[in-house]
């Protein structure tokens, strides 16, 4: 398999998984388990066949250009560091998903829980495997949506809410300052390649930006690993089922913001801003952490607390500037992620056997639970730093650099191994609470349920993983030491400094600290059992500046005070106002530019006025300023002449050699003045709030205002044309297209090749968004429709009687339908005949005025043209177009026409273009751009349907309203 393919599988497999799995049925619970370990399992395998590569110190690579003019492309590399984080996200994945498949509840939606899961796998694989800063930036902001999905799985219970929402809210906003720091990193660098970032490491710390960049960057890295003082959102993501507890705060999600700073490390560190910033928050979080663990009653939030504090160890190793310092940072990254997540499946497991995790209320599980009360005890001794287990070698070696660290303060040489020991000895505390107060003790009372074993495979992962602790704790040079050492030394380079992994060091300062920690953790835990068994959640100090009531004071200032203030001063119910604040903004930005750049006379002669085309711009001018006065009166009128207004800029862009602009004017002018129709009725009634003379001057005073906004709009717009025609730039833009268009593009049409080749990513964004907009319409008109009918039958059927009576049938049996034969029947046979010629600008557009928007705009007229006929029922029930279907396949084909053309090495969206053989009808030019016109042409077909369905139903349900209406009032008064 080649690097691509592999690369390639690795993040593209659990993407493919969560689709399928996402649509299985709900009942599908053992066919979603299965995909899910087969897509894990698989994607294993291939992190295990790269490993002979980087095991030789090679990095996997490949990449495909994105956009090239601004030197993103998408890159995806594997190092070392990469390969280690790549096998813990489906090691333990691999392992979350069958300890998920015997956890989830009946009544849960398990396939719907494993496409989240596979997908924020794919996430995470994305963000670790990226070569590019952007690109990283982007898989980050993934991770956090797709963690929030997780976490708020159980949308049915407030808590799981807002842990999801705090969640995303904290992380998706370090996100943003993390996107803002890669573009000044990248900027610094020179490129946004990680290669060649990593590759400047003395010129950023040398520039004037190092310092804002460092702050942004590690404001988005502080933020995903919960790292004071933003920890609060990790306990509260407790809420989340304990599979997803177990991934993502053990080997994944918060494992992200650690992995950013060690992957920057080469590049950010060595410096004291990286040591007080970096070094300072993981020393907070490490003790702080440790100490509020202590006090947690919850299982869960002892261990979410315990997660902190070792994210804390893991940053402040890196803010040590030390080589050794990042060995055994990454070094307990991998034991972390064992012990931790056997901690989270063990407390679920307690969870769902006994139906609590509340340790007051648990106590002798031993007896009950033997198997699952060793496995747990192994797995809290390791987080203890207990010898012969994983974590205390990694401890040691925290130790080991904390007495040898070389801090800018000399008080800093005595406090830091002194708060390491405090830290750790707290650490002993809560791993002994985690146990003493779960498995031994009296039997425990009134459980929900009755404690017992669970089922052999639901234990079987915490069993790999405590073997795991026993393993590296045991035999660590043997086991865990290659990997170490490959993933150290894609960070560090080359020059790896000496480190020791064995068992026993001698009996030394570290061992010493060590056994301190032990006896002082123990001690402490006998001194406070009595109160931790009795007590609240959290001591006293803590719970008063709890984060998440800092949280909700800050997001009800925000969402609450700010932004009503902001709205009472730039709110508006009504669109004028935003549109009057838009022009007026517009006005401003463009006059400012035009007096600081100057502006002076063009090097091109102005030419004389044609009087034809003058007549027809003296006719939309008229038609604009009737539309205006009509709007008054009469809103039908001001609608037909805004029509005139339109056809007027056909006819000049018809007149100035523009007949694609022409075209697609001509079709959106008739859509949107039939959807504009249907919605007329609904708009709300004129001003009413003053009457009589006052009302006049009131109206007058608006009319003039808008007046002065629409002709300085105009002004402007004008001005900026003709200074644009009146000067011949040094390097004509349209000349590049001109002499590309055919040979680059294969395509005469030189608009649309512009459109579908050139700047199809402008293009593709377009659609996205028109896609987005049709899905807003039908969402608010779905909102806001008129009331579900509520009439009663008789008097539905006097409303039939008095139509009936107003509008006679000509013979007995008749409908109203019969009215409307002759123009029922032209409009059927007029359906192909207008899907033809959809076809046929669709097949053009590439060399002759036409293309996938004028084609889709032009199907969607024949179907708007069946609806005014048929009605509403009618179009979906006979032509069944299922609009949601065009958007989706229309934005698919769209996407994968751009993909496809990495398959050929060229850039997203690069067309190709050739000539086939046709029998009887000849040599066709063929281009690629048609698979991408094609998906344009169904999300405008979609798009435009979905919004016709959404007026059409809100129309039908309305006059079923004023119908009923009519008809109580007619009952009324016949009464």
């Amino acid at each position: 398999m080649t690097e691509t393919a592999l690369l390639l599988m690795l993040v593209a497999l659990p993407f493919v998984g969560a689709a399928i799995a996402g649509v299985l049925p709900t009942q599908a619970r053992l066919a979603a388990a299965r995909l899910a370990g087969v897509v894990a399992l698989s994607s294993l395998a291939l992190v295990w066949a790269a490993y002979p590569t980087v095991s030789e110190n090679e990095v996997l690579r490949t990449e495909f250009e994105w956009i090239a003019t601004l030197g993103l492309s998408f890159k995806l590399r594997m190092d070392g560091f990469a390969w280690l984080f790549a096998g813990l996200v489906y090691g333990i994945g691999s392992l979350v998903v069958v300890y998920a498949r015997y956890y989830m509840a009946e009544e849960d939606p398990v396939p719907r829980f494993f496409a989240f899961l596979l997908a924020f796998m794919g996430a995470m694989t994305g963000l670790v495997l990226s070569g590019n800063l952007i690109q990283i930036a982007f898989f980050w902001e993934l991770t956090s949506l797709f963690s929030f999905l997780l976490i708020g799985y159980w949308h049915h219970t407030p808590a799981a809410r807002d842990g999801a929402r705090m969640a995303l809210t904290v992380t998706a906003t370090g996100g943003l300052c993390l996107l803002a720091g890669m573009l000044l990193l990248g900027q610094m660098a020179g490129s946004y390649d990680l290669d060649t970032v990593l590759a400047a490491g003395p010129q950023i710390r040398s520039h004037a930006l190092y310092l804002p960049a460092l702050v942004l960057i590690l404001l988005g890295a502080l933020t995903k690993s919960a790292q004071f003082p933003f920890h609060f959102w990790l306990p509260h993501a407790m809420a989340a089922p304990t599979p997803v507890s177990a991934y993502l705060h053990s080997a994944t999600l918060v494992k992200a913001g650690v992995f950013l700073m060690a992957r920057l490390w080469p590049v950010l560190a060595g410096t004291d801003a990286w040591f007080w910033l970096v070094g300072t928050a993981g020393l907070v979080t490490l003790v702080l952490g440790a100490y509020v663990a202590i006090f947690q009653n919850d299982l869960k939030g002892l261990l979410a607390y315990s997660t902190i504090s070792h994210l804390g160890l893991i940053t402040l190793l890196l803010g040590l500037n030390s080589d050794l310092a990042m060995v055994a940072a990454i070094f307990h990254v991998m034991n972390h992620a064992t012990f931790k997540a056997s901690l989270f499946m063990a407390a679920g497991i307690i969870d769902h056997e006994t139906g609590t995790r509340d340790i007051r209320r648990l106590s002798g599980l031993n007896r009950t639970m033997p198997f699952t009360g060793r496995l747990a005890l192994v797995a809290a001794a390791a987080m203890a730093g207990v010898p012969l287990l994983n974590g205390f070698i990694s401890k040691e070696m925290f130790f080991e650099e904390a007495l040898t660290a070389q801090a800018p303060l000399p008080a800093m040489l005595a406090a830091l191994p002194l708060l390491a020991m405090v830290a750790s000895a707290f650490s002993v505390a809560y791993s002994l609470r985690f146990i003493h107060g779960t498995f031994f003790g009296p039997d425990p009372v009134d459980l929900p349920r009755k404690p017992h074993e669970p089922a052999a495979w639901m234990r079987f992962p915490v069993e790999i993983l405590v073997l795991a602790c026993i393993m590296v704790g045991v035999l660590p040079a043997a086991t865990i030491g290659p990997y170490l050492d490959i993933a150290a030394r894609s960070v560090l380079g080359s020059e790896m400094p000496y480190y020791s992994l064995a068992v026993w060091h001698g009996f030394n300062l570290p061992l010493v600290m060590s056994l301190i920690a032990l006896a002082a953790g123990t001690g402490l835990y006998l001194g406070l059992q009595n109160r931790l068994r009795n007590g609240p959640d959290g001591p006293p100090v803590i719970r008063r500046f709890e984060g998440r009531r800092i949280f909700e004071r800050a997001m009800v200032t925000l969402s609450w005070r700010l932004a009503r203030s902001g709205e009472r001063v730039l709110g508006t119910r009504r669109l004028q106002p935003q549109l009057r604040s838009i022009l007026l903004l517009a006005l401003v930005a463009g006059g400012g530019a035009a007096l600081a750049r100057g502006v002076g006379p063009g090097n091109l002669a102005p030419q004389g006025v044609d009087p034809v085309i003058a007549l027809v711009w003296l006719v939309g001018a008229a038609c604009a300023v009737g539309a205006a006065w009509q709007a008054k009166y009469h809103r039908l009128a001001a609608l037909i002449l805004v029509g005139g207004v339109g056809l007027v800029v056909c006819v000049t862009f018809v007149w100035f050699s523009a007949p694609d602009l022409a075209l697609t004017q001509l079709l959106v002018e008739i859509v949107t003045t039939v959807l504009l129709l249907l919605g007329l009725r609904w708009l709300p009634k004129r001003f009413e709030g003053v009457r009589g003379e006052a009302a006049e001057v009131v109206s007058l005073a608006r009319r003039l205002r808008d007046l002065g906004l629409a002709v300085g709009a105009g002004l402007g717009m004008s001005g900026l044309a003709y200074l644009v025609m009146t000067r011949t730039p040094p390097d004509l833009l349209a000349r590049h297209f001109l002499e590309r268009a055919y040979t680059e593009g294969g395509g005469t049409n030189v608009v649309n090749v512009i459109l579908v080749d050139f700047r199809g990513f402008d293009t593709l964004g377009e659609i996205v968004v028109l896609g987005a907009v049709a899905l807003t319409v039908y969402a608010l008109l779905r909102r806001f429709r008129p009331a579900p009918d509520s009439v009663e039958v008789p008097e539905q059927q006097r409303v039939q009687a008095a139509f009936d009576a107003a509008h006679p049938a000509r013979h007995e049996g008749a409908t109203v339908d019969d009215w409307l034969l002759v123009p029922s029947v032209v409009t059927r046979l007029l359906f192909p005949l207008i899907a033809v010629v959809a076809v046929y600008l669709l097949l053009r557009g590439h060399n002759m005025p036409g293309g996938g928007f004028a084609a889709g705009i032009t199907a969607s007229i024949a179907i708007i043209l069946q609806y005014m006929i048929g009605g509403a029922q009618w179009t979906e029930n006979q032509l069944r177009v299922l609009p949601l279907r065009w958007i989706g396949t229309g934005l698919l084909l769209a996407g994968l026409t751009g993909l496809a053309a990495w398959a050929f090495g060229r850039p997203f969206l690069t067309s190709y273009y050739a000539y086939a053989d046709i029998p009887v009808i000849g040599r066709v030019p063929m281009s690629s751009a048609l698979a991408f016109d094609i998906g344009v042409f169904a999300l405008v077909v979609g798009a435009v349907v979905l919004m016709l369905i959404a007026l059409a139903h809100q129309s039908v349900r309305g006059q079923r309203v004023e119908d009923a209406r009519a008809a109580r009032t007619a009952a009324s008064e016949a009464l």
